[in-house]
């Protein structure tokens, strides 16, 4: 692979396969381009969406968050025991949970820059097993039911036709677009990314940034809580079990390397495009669940193992200049 297949690859090898994706289950079933199925994916896709986002920053400073999954659960419970069990106002229920998220998020921060864990893989998968444990306690392992009208316009309403939730996700992507691209923070996550000594003789504070980083991860999954919970009208303990793999897996066919400091928005969002693509297809063709995970799976490593090959190639023609 020459050093301009993988520039190529780099930019537009993510939007390339969706549209093939898209043509090839076009042509298999004739309910796929169908409204009701295309805003169907959308809708399905909101959540994932968000956790992918959420992320997608982790990864780019060459680390990863494993906790999005059980902060979406234990944040959806949360709000729905405020909302339902306590009664308190439904604005102010969503601001405290996603006030909650944050502050999870931080901690799994503090944990990586003051305990200096060796890795995040080892601080969010702390957290995964406490955020869940807690899901279970407020809940006392039992669904809470019947929230407010308002939480359920969020996560299972429309405006013209289009679901809300796709809406709210669009406006959080193009805020995450300006931070990344325009902000001196998102400089400073690639360049942790890039190169993290580097960025620590260049004068960035890599222990707030990384603060913000899981911070953000945090309030990014408790707005995908609350949107899962008006979507299906309750909270439950359960929620996000496994989705932190789903979000990661996103990211990463979207074009964000494990290696840290590459990866965007927009390719996270089609990352995730694809993987809804790809089930709902399988589900359109009959395809067994149990062979969906296993594409799935295949997916991912081919996703990965094509970013191997681009920056071996790169790694080659940068030693060949030398």
């Amino acid at each position: 692979m020459n050093t301009r297949t993988s520039e190529f690859l780099r930019r537009f090898g993510s939007l390339i396969g969706l549209i093939l994706l898209c043509i090839i289950i076009a042509v298999l079933s004739e309910n796929f381009l169908a409204t009701k199925n295309l805003l169907n994916i959308l809708r399905q896709s909101s959540i994932t969406a968000l956790l992918a986002l959420g992320v997608l920053l982790p990864i780019l400073t060459g680390g990863i968050d494993l906790s999005v999954g059980s902060i979406q659960g234990f944040t959806m419970c949360f709000m729905a025991y405020m909302a339902v069990t306590a009664g308190i106002n439904s604005f102010v229920s969503i601001v405290l949970t996603l006030i909650l998220g944050l502050v999870i998020g931080y901690i799994n921060g503090l944990l990586l820059t003051r305990l200096r864990l060796p890795h995040p893989f080892i601080s969010t998968l702390g957290m995964l097993d406490i955020a869940r444990g807690m899901a279970l306690i407020i809940t006392d392992g039992m669904p809470i039911s019947g929230l407010p009208p308002a939480v359920r316009w969020l996560g299972a309403g429309e405006i013209g036709g289009f679901p809300v939730c796709a809406i709210v996700v669009v406006v959080v992507c193009f805020i995450y677009h300006l931070i990344l691209n325009h902000t001196p923070f998102g400089r400073y996550v690639y360049s942790i990314g890039g190169s993290r000594e580097a960025a620590r003789l260049s004068g960035v504070n890599i222990d707030r940034v990384m603060n913000w980083v899981f911070a953000s991860a945090g309030i990014l999954s408790a707005l995908a809580g609350v949107l899962l919970a008006g979507r299906v009208n309750s909270g439950y303990p359960l929620a996000g079990l496994g989705a932190e793999l789903d979000a990661v897996a996103g990211s990463v066919i979207g074009g964000a390397s494990l290696f840290g400091g590459e990866g965007t928005v927009v390719g996270t969002m089609i990352g995730v495009l694809i993987m809804g693509v790809l089930r709902n297809g399988l589900n359109l063709l009959n395809v067994s669940a149990f062979w969906q995970q296993v594409i799935l799976g295949m997916v991912v490593i081919l996703a990965v193992y094509v970013d191997v090959l681009r920056r071996t190639a790169e790694y080659k023609a940068a030693s060949k200049k030398v």
